[in-house]
C-alpha cells in the first residue's frame, strides 16, 4: 500500500442519500391499472441511530416493596426499546413516495402520529410486511435472502 490518500474516502456520494424504487403492493395502481412504483431513500447510519435512540428509555428499577434497587452505590436502570415503533418511524423517514409525513395524507387517514401512518396506509398485514421487508432491505437492515425466505414461509402459511 504505497498511497494512503484520504481523498479516496472523501466521496460526495457518501453525503447523499440514494433513492431506490420498488413496486407497491398490488392494490396501489395508477390510472392505467399499472402498479405504482414506491421510492425509498437509503438513510445514513446516523439517521437510523437517531431514530433508534428516540425509542429507547431507561427507568429506575424497583423491588416488590417499591424501593429503588441500588447496586454498587448506583440505582439500577431497566433499558427498554420499542423496536416496532422505531421500525415504523424508519419506514416513514425512508419512504419518499408515498410521503407518509404529508399533512394532506395524514389528515385523510385521521392520523397525528407519523409512526401510525404505515398501519393506516398499509392496513393489510401482507402489504405492511411486504413494504417493511423492502424498506429494511434497501436500508441494509435485512438481506434479500432473508426477505425471500420470509416471503416463502408466508406463502406456505
Amino acid at each position: 500500500m504505497a498511497n494512503k490518500n484520504l481523498k479516496y474516502f472523501m466521496r460526495e456520494d457518501s453525503k447523499q442519500e440514494q433513492i431506490f424504487q420498488f413496486p407497491a403492493p398490488k392494490r396501489f395502481v395508477d390510472e392505467k391499472g399499472e402498479v405504482v412504483q414506491m421510492e425509498v431513500k437509503k438513510l445514513h447510519n446516523e439517521t437510523i441511530n437517531n431514530i433508534n435512540n428516540m425509542y429507547k428509555s431507561r427507568t429506575p428499577m424497583k423491588d416488590k416493596k417499591g424501593n429503588y434497587i441500588v447496586q454498587n452505590g448506583e440505582v439500577v436502570f431497566k433499558a427498554e426499546k420499542d423496536n416496532v415503533k422505531a421500525t415504523r418511524h424508519m419506514i416513514v423517514e425512508a419512504l419518499v413516495y408515498p410521503d407518509l409525513k404529508d399533512p394532506e395524507l395524514m389528515k385523510y387517514y385521521g392520523c397525528l402520529d407519523i409512526t401510525d401512518m404505515p398501519l393506516k396506509v398499509f392496513p393489510d398485514n401482507d402489504e405492511l410486511g411486504y413494504v417493511t421487508r423492502k424498506v429494511l432491505e434497501i436500508l441494509g437492515m435485512m438481506d434479500a435472502d432473508e426477505s425471500n425466505e420470509r416471503e416463502v414461509e408466508d406463502a406456505k402459511n
